[in-house]
C-alpha cells in the first residue's frame, strides 16, 4: 500500500492526466487524498521556519491545510455548479481527492528552509502545485478546456483570498488566516 501511495504521490508530480482520473474514481481515496495534503502542509511549515521561525511552522501547515479545504469547496461550487461543461459530472470529493494529490509538488517546499536558495524551492512548490491544481480540476471536472479550468482555479483563489482577508481582519490578524499562512500561491 505505501509503494501505491508514493507512485500516486510520483504520478501526480509527473503531472499526468490518467492519475487525477484514477483519484477521482477511487472513492477508497479519500484519506490518501488528505494525507497529501497534510504532507505537503508540514513541509510548507518546515520549508517557512528559516524566515518565519517556529510560529510560522505551525501558520503555513495549518493555513496550507485550510486554504486546500476552501479552495476545492470554491472550485467546486464554481466549476460544478457555476460554470459546467455539459459533461461535468462531479462531487466535491472527488475535487478533495485529485485536489489533494495535486499538493504532492509541495513537498519539494520542504528545501525552502535551506538558506539563500529555499525561497526558490518554496516558488517552485507554489507554481508546479498550480499546474497539477488546474490538471486535477479539469479531469475531476471532465473539462474539455484547460482555459475553463485555469479561470475556475483562478476564480476559486480569488475568493479563497477574500475569504482568508476577511477572516483574518475578524479574529484580528490571528495568524492562520492571513495570506502568507496560505502558501499554495
Amino acid at each position: 500500500m505505501a509503494s501505491s501511495y508514493i507512485a500516486r504521490m510520483i504520478r501526480a508530480s509527473k503531472l499526468e492526466p490518467a492519475l487525477y482520473e484514477e483519484v477521482e474514481a477511487d472513492r477508497n481515496g479519500n484519506v490518501q487524498a488528505a494525507g497529501v495534503v497534510v504532507l505537503a502542509s508540514v513541509a510548507a511549515g518546515i520549508g517557512s521556519i528559516y524566515h518565519a521561525g517556529g510560529q510560522g511552522f505551525i501558520l503555513a501547515a495549518i493555513g496550507a491545510l485550510i486554504g486546500w479545504f476552501i479552495w476545492a469547496a470554491l472550485v467546486y461550487f464554481i466549476g460544478a455548479k457555476m460554470m459546467p461543461e455539459p459533461q461535468t459530472d462531479a462531487s466535491i470529493a472527488q475535487l478533495l481527492r485529485t485536489t489533494g494529490f495535486s499538493s504532492a509538488p509541495g513537498i519539494v517546499r520542504v528545501v525552502g528552509i535551506v538558506p539563500g536558495i529555499g525561497f526558490i524551492f518554496m516558488w517552485i512548490g507554489n507554481i508546479w502545485m498550480l499546474v497539477a491544481m488546474i490538471i486535477a480540476v479539469r479531469q475531476a471536472l471532465d473539462y474539455k478546456s484547460t482555459w475553463r479550468a485555469i479561470g475556475v482555479c483562478f476564480l476559486g483563489w480569488v475568493v479563497e483570498m477574500v475569504i482568508i482577508f476577511v477572516i483574518g481582519g475578524i479574529a484580528g490578524g490571528a495568524g492562520v488566516f492571513t495570506p502568507q499562512a496560505h502558501t499554495i500561491m
